[in-house]
């Protein structure tokens, strides 16, 4: 199958480079040629690290590069079985590029969407045979992360679906199929990792450098949730955020931190501008964690209450099964455990007992237990 990838940026081209190692010819498309050439550069540099490592042989990097076709015009898309759009995060762009894309492409082309939170039933919704539209989530950077999150919209066929899945997890990735719905599974669940950590620095409890000490001294995550957002970028993270949101019709537990947004506003997007919520500026100084294990620990585990939480919604909700949650937040975010069988470790009622606590104290909706996860301490 002949696959396209609509945008050049940081994910559409590794989703090419994934299409290529796997034996596709793939075609690239991207309106801005200076990008089209970036993309090449990256990928030819990727290909000599990984010559180097003895990961691939220069025959078959050769033949990987040589499997990408670069251009500026859509309409090369004509002969793709699969086009995969990866490219802003602006539903009123992709109706647009969705609406060209089907006057170009054959009626039995799948047109897929790489969003990471969009509705996959509102792009389709723009075309004539919506039948074929379909979500196929990678995470950055995808010729690394497993995970690829499948999502059908209501118009999906079941047979595009089959096909995708099929396809994806030929290409050696790990698929969960999961509900159309905000944040599909894992910027979903993932939202108090960030949210409630922010909401402890502005309550004063800690600083940035202190609550990601704990998550990672004491919770075993790979980042703190700061080092996560300025390694993401503040500006991405936040535009996530926002419109969970929203498309929640403004359910207090995703609400968006006004920290956050200052940064964002500040143009303190993390690494990429050289200031976040830490400077990275050559000689700044590292900020000193303050390392109270009983804070941290108090840290920890409210964050972990409201992740877990979050994690049995989903369940809930059949945006997912609990087996597909766990697989999602270990593979997609390398989380140290799924959050379903890390809730059983530590004992659901503790985890009850944590969020009843906040809610009963704050009186907020934001800390409203789920009633599946009380369903399990009862049973």
């Amino acid at each position: 199958m002949l696959i396209g990838v609509l945008g050049a940026g940081t994910m559409g081209a590794g989703i090419a480079q994934v299409a290529a190692q796997n034996g596709h010819q793939v075609i690239l498309v991207d309106t801005n040629d200076e990008q089209l050439q970036k993309a090449q550069k990256q990928l030819s540099d990727t290909m000599l690290r990984l010559i180097e490592k003895q990961k691939v042989t220069k025959e078959k990097s050769s033949a990987i590069q040589a499997a990408i076709s670069y251009t500026t015009v859509l309409s090369d898309f004509a002969p793709c079985g699969l086009v995969i759009e990866a490219i802003v995060e602006n539903l009123a762009v992709k109706h647009e590029v969705f609406s060209q894309l089907e006057k170009v492409v054959s009626d039995t082309c799948i047109l897929a969407s790489n969003t990471s939170s969009l509705s996959i039933a509102s792009i389709g919704g723009v075309l004539k045979k919506a039948n074929r539209v379909i979500g196929i989530h990678f995470f950055n950077p995808a010729p690394l992360m497993p995970l690829v999150e499948i999502i059908p919209a209501v118009q999906t066929e079941n047979a595009i679906l089959e096909q995708a899945v099929s396809l994806v997890k030929s290409w050696g990735k790990t698929v969960v199929v999961c509900k159309d719905t905000p944040g599909f599974i894992v910027n979903r669940v993932a939202r108090p990792f960030y949210g409630e950590a922010l909401r402890i620095y502005e309550e004063g409890i800690a600083d940035f450098a202190t609550i990601d000490w704990a998550m990672t001294e004491i919770g075993g995550f790979k980042m703190g949730p700061f080092t996560l957002m300025d390694y993401i970028g503040n500006d991405v993270n936040y535009a996530v955020t926002e419109s969970v949101f929203e498309a929640f019709y403004y359910d207090p537990r995703f609400k968006p931190s006004f920290t956050q947004k200052r940064h964002k506003e500040a143009g303190y997007y993390g690494r990429k501008t050289g200031r976040g919520y830490y400077d990275y500026s050559e000689g700044a100084i590292i900020p000193t964690p303050t390392k109270d294990y009983v804070l941290g620990q108090q840290i920890v585990d409210r964050i972990l209450a409201m992740l877990i939480n979050e994690a049995y919604d989903a369940v809930f909700m059949q945006v997912a099964t609990a087996e597909a949650v766990d697989l999602a937040m270990t593979k997609g975010v390398n989380y140290p455990k799924g959050l379903i069988e890390w809730s059983k470790e530590i004992g659901t009622k503790e985890i009850l007992c944590r969020l009843e606590k906040l809610f009963l104290f704050y009186g907020e909706d934001r800390y409203r237990p789920n009633p599946l996860l009380r369903n399990n301490v009862f049973l």
